[in-house]
């Protein structure tokens, strides 16, 4: 087998259909689109949602809600995740490197979810009460960053 011998399978290829050439084609005159109306012309194709003049449903039905544009955005991690670490000092960079966060640009919350077995001392961005409670009662210390 050569690099000239290559050929696309069987079946594979497929001319496309040549029409507006001619009634002997079989595809002349109108070329497959029938007689006159939206679809026969060119560039046919209606708007997504486009219900014929109809209001559209996209706009029938009331919108509802709101964004609060300074929401604070936390990744949160629980105290349960943090008794698989050595005692010591712990860091956005440290909880990263455990997995337990993806990245340290998006601020990291304590929640008192779980138990503290080692002293910690834990630097984030946030903590709830009741881990600050927990922490400290295991002999460790918090620091808001």
């Amino acid at each position: 087998m050569e690099l000239h011998d290559l050929k696309p399978p069987k079946g594979s290829k497929k001319n496309r259909k040549r029409v507006g050439r001619g009634s002997g084609s079989g595809m002349g005159k109108t070329s497959g689109r029938g007689h006159k109306g939206q679809r026969a012309r060119s560039g046919s194709r209606k708007k997504i949602g486009f219900e014929g003049g109809q209001m559209p449903l996209h706009r029938r039905i009331p919108k509802f809600g709101f964004t609060n544009i300074f929401k604070k955005e936390y990744q949160v991690v629980n105290l349960a995740a943090l008794n698989n670490l050595e005692p010591g000092e712990i860091t956005g960079e440290t909880l990263k490197q455990a997995g337990l966060v993806k990245n340290t640009i998006i601020p990291i919350k304590i929640l008192g979810k779980g138990e503290v077995a080692k002293a910690f001392t834990i630097k984030a961005a946030a903590f709830s009460k009741s881990a600050v409670a927990k922490i400290e009662a295991a002999g460790g210390k918090t620091e808001v960053i």
